[in-house]
């Protein structure tokens, strides 16, 4: 299995002595979207940065995993909803990285079911582990749950 992606950039009206950081990212499904650097790093705050897709990568990845055991498990979500965030600092050799990653997921299971904290912890634990995003990382991730 493989996965691909297009970026785009090209050069555009800028102040003088910078340049546009406004580009494209064109996913395999065919959905692009319009992507820029942070602001902090004069990019455009209404464009999606690359620390933000990391982040959404990794959320949505947590999700997926989470989603397939409940369902496996025969305990059916009603709303999942992560309010994660990414931290940006210096690492290990001094480079500017993303340090640490938090989920703070937020799961509602449908109606009449139960499910006691020690089982939602097992399967957030056993989320984290299954999920591709996370065994590609390396930086500190942590799963906050409710």
């Amino acid at each position: 299995m493989s996965f691909s992606v297009i970026t785009q950039w090209s050069t555009q009206a800028s102040i003088e002595g910078e340049f546009n950081r406004d580009h494209s990212v064109t996913f395999g499904s065919g959905q692009t979207v319009q992507a820029s650097s942070a602001p902090e790093y004069k990019g455009n705050q209404e464009r999606v940065n690359p620390e933000e897709q990391l982040l959404a990568a990794l959320s949505s990845c947590h999700m997926l995993t989470f989603l397939t055991i409940a369902h496996l498990k025969r305990l059916p979500v009603q709303t999942y909803t992560d309010n994660a965030s990414a931290i940006l600092g210096k690492n290990a050799a001094g480079k500017i990285a993303i340090v640490k990653l938090v989920l703070k997921p937020e799961i509602i299971f449908q109606s009449g079911i139960d499910v006691s904290a020690e089982v939602l912890e097992k399967i957030h634990e056993k989320a984290h582990a299954n999920c591709f995003i996370a065994n590609s990382l390396s930086p500190e991730i942590e799963v906050i749950y409710s």
